[in-house]
C-alpha cells in the first residue's frame, strides 16, 4: 500500500498565567493552555495523526509528560522530530487537515499563520495542511470555555 492514514485528537484546560499556543502561534488572549509542554492542542493532534497513520503508538510515547526534558517544550520541535521519524521511514506528508474547537478566541485572523508556521516546520507547501475553526455550541467543556480540543487527518505517501 503506498499511501496511510492517521487521525489525532487533543484536548487541554484552558487556565490563567499561560500562553495560548495553536499551530505554532501565540494567539492573545486571558488564559491559556495547561500542559507539560506548550499543549499545543493542534500541533499534538497532528504528530497523533502522523504516528497512527504508520502505527508508532502517539507523542506521549515519544515525548512523555513524566520526563522533565519535555516540561515546557515548544511543540514545533516536537513535531520536526515526529517528522524526521516518517521521513526516515520512507514516507512524507500528502496533506493534513485539521480543526481546532474552541469558543473563544475567534481564530479565524490566525489560521493562515498557522499553516505557515506547521508547513515550514514540515517542509510542505502551505497549501497541504488545512486548519479550520469551530466553536462547540457552548456544549461541553469546550462550550463552557475549560478547554480547546482539536483534531487532525494526516495522509501519508510513500516516497
Amino acid at each position: 500500500m503506498n499511501i496511510r492514514i492517521g487521525n489525532g485528537y487533543d484536548i487541554h484546560c484552558l487556565v490563567p498565567d499561560r500562553p495560548l499556543i495553536l499551530g505554532g502561534v501565540n494567539i492573545p488572549h486571558e488564559l491559556g493552555l495547561l500542559g507539560h509542554s506548550d499543549a499545543d492542542v493542534l500541533t499534538h493532534a497532528i504528530m497523533d495523526a502522523m504516528l497512527g497513520a504508520l502505527s508508532l503508538g502517539d507523542i506521549g510515547h515519544y515525548f512523555p509528560p513524566t520526563d522533565p526534558k519535555w516540561k515546557g517544550a515548544d511543540s514545533l520541535v516536537l513535531l520536526e522530530q515526529v517528522n524526521q521519524l516518517i521521513l526516515d521511514k520512507g514516507w512524507e506528508i500528502g496533506n493534513i487537515d485539521s480543526v481546532i474547537v474552541a469558543e473563544r478566541p475567534k481564530l479565524k485572523p490566525h489560521i493562515a499563520q498557522m499553516r505557515d508556521r506547521l508547513s515550514e516546520v514540515l517542509k510542505v507547501n502551505p497549501d497541504q495542511i488545512g486548519v479550520k475553526a469551530t466553536t462547540n455550541e457552548k456544549l461541553g467543556p469546550v462550550g463552557r470555555e475549560e478547554g480547546i480540543a482539536a483534531y487532525a487527518v494526516v495522509l501519508l505517501v510513500l516516497k
